[in-house]
């Protein structure tokens, strides 16, 4: 159930725009299993957005925009689990009825001025963010199902600068710049309750303790960058310039990063692209807790090793070229071929029962990928096809390296492993055909050749497909007015497949796809 509602108008020299909408669902997690219905998996969403602008003369705008989120999700339960620990006298829970819960927030404010001064465009903006997650744990199912009960929370803040500006050069150059800044002070907690364990890791007592795991960071990012459009005729322009960027939390890094790109319509409906840039992508300060592995030896949390490493921004090289064909006056075909070499290669893993990811550095990664794109318009008919094979491969974990058992440490050490999100094929297309002019049928599907799974991401999942339906018609109530309504049918052949199965790098769950399911909206103007 999903009722929302958006504003907009303008008055004088004001204009504004709202918008906002509630979800309640019993979907509100991927399902860690076939059924058709997952338990305890209710969610209540509420999400905000909106705009306020004035001219203050013919070249000049002043702008706040806004947005807030409050998500509250249960954790969908895998029944049939076997406790591994016990507590108190009590050996035996069912898994089908742990209650676990996260909240998530996020707000923002941002106001900026826009305009023009002399020969040159102007934007500038400054901003704050919030974002906090808080996860719940079923105290007594967690500990006797993980021996550890841990309430994880994150919480970031952030200031933001922003300032872009752009100057005309004689007639063949357009010179961009501008910078960016921000402040941010994260804070984690992890309140965990654990059992005391032998030297060989067993469960020494059935009575459990705390142990607190609290930190406070502040990050600081600032970046600068020129870059000069360079008109080398009507046909071809050519982008160049460099990027210079400052990130310090618990490590203290920088890079200059020059890059180039080459627009050539080459021929009537052909157009070539060519690019080159290098990039620094600073880790999300928000998902870091470093954790104090001392604290839990001797428990039944103790982490599979005592090596760790602070997560590292990202150094990757990133290369592209590709070509874009009309075919007579209603179809135009795409083909793309990138490349990264990546060195710290970031990514995220689920390690625990709380829907908070955790970042961590592969030393090295490679990734290429080849894309092919369709798009078909004509008269009330419209269509799209996407095709691509990729392959993300990383090696030797340098970060977060307390959350992997020292065999699988060892492997990726000396071995090139797929990313979990790794998969060979992908591809996704749909539809739609206009009946007159209220009503409208069409229709859409992905593909997947499988994500990774077992051991290092050794092996892959099956592959998957799912097909999706619509329909929606304009008609008129008496005495109401126009009503618009929408039919979606999802998943329309109830195809059961399984996105992940809880095994792989930093996968901590199952999950599958959506069963069929049958979705009615209305909407109305006023």
């Amino acid at each position: 159930f999903e009722p929302s509602f958006e504003l907009h108008g303008n008055r004088g020299r004001w204009s504004y725009y709202l918008s906002a909408n509630f979800l309640e669902s019993d979907i509100g997690i991927e399902n860690p299993t076939p059924s058709r219905n997952a338990s305890h998996d209710h969610t209540d969403q509420i999400k905000s957005f909106g705009y306020i602008s004035y001219l203050i003369n013919d070249t000049t705008r002043a702008g706040f925009y806004f947005g807030t989120a409050d998500n509250r999700f249960q954790i969908p339960n895998n029944p049939g689990q076997q406790p591994q620990f016990a507590y108190g006298d009590i050996r035996d829970f069912d898994s089908a009825r742990l209650n676990e819960n996260q909240r998530e927030i996020t707000r923002f404010g941002v106001f900026s001025l826009q305009g023009h001064a002399g020969d040159t465009d102007y934007r500038v903006a400054i901003g704050q963010r919030y974002s906090s997650v808080r996860f719940d744990p079923d105290v007594v199912g967690d500990l006797m199902f993980n021996g550890v009960a841990s309430a994880v929370g994150r919480g970031n803040r952030a200031n933001t600068l922003q300032a872009d500006f752009s100057t005309p050069l004689g007639g063949a150059h357009l010179l961009r710049y501008g910078l960016y800044a921000d402040v941010e002070r994260a804070v984690s907690s992890n309140d965990s309750l654990v059992f005391p364990a032998d030297a060989d890791g067993a469960q020494a007592s059935t009575a459990p303790f705390p142990v607190y795991d609290d930190d406070r960071k502040h990050a600081h990012t600032i970046g600068a960058y020129v870059q000069d459009q360079w008109q080398l005729g009507d046909d071809m322009a050519l982008n160049y310039g460099v990027r210079a960027d400052r990130y310090s939390a618990w490590i203290t890094e920088g890079q200059l990063s020059p890059r180039v790109g080459l627009v050539w319509n080459v021929a009537r409906g052909t157009v070539l692209h060519a690019g080159y840039a290098r990039y620094f992508t600073p880790p999300p300060t928000e998902l870091i807790a470093p954790a104090d592995i001392a604290l839990y030896d001797g428990t039944t949390n103790q982490l599979p090793n005592n090596r760790t490493g602070d997560v590292k921004s990202e150094r990757s090289n990133y290369y592209d070229v590709g070509v874009s064909q009309k075919l007579g006056r209603h179809l135009t075909l795409g083909l793309d071929i990138y490349r990264r070499q990546v060195k710290n290669l970031q990514d995220e893993g689920q390690f625990g029962a709380a829907l908070v990811y955790s970042p961590f550095n592969y030393a090295r990664g490679k990734v290429r990928g080849i894309e092919f794109s369709a798009n078909y318009e004509n008269g009330p008919w419209s269509a799209y096809f996407n095709l691509a094979q990729s392959r993300a491969m990383g090696r030797g974990i340098i970060s977060g390296q307390y959350n992997f058992d020292q065999e699988e440490l060892a492997y990726i050490g000396s071995r090139w492993v797929h990313l979990d999100h790794d998969q060979k094929l992908e591809a996704s297309g749909g539809f739609s055909y206009a009946i007159g002019a209220d009503t409208r049928i069409g229709g859409d599907f992905v593909y997947g050749s499988g994500l990774r799974r077992d051991f290092a991401n050794t092996a892959s999942l099956p592959a998957y497909f799912q097909l999706n339906l619509g329909l929606t018609h304009g008609f008129r109530l008496p005495g109401v007015g126009r009503f618009e309504g929408r039919l979606a049918i999802i998943n329309a052949f109830d195809s059961v497949y399984e996105l992940r199965d809880g095994s792989g790098i930093g996968v901590g769950a199952p999950q599958y796809g959506p069963r069929r399911g049958l979705f009615l909206g209305l909407s109305k103007d006023f």
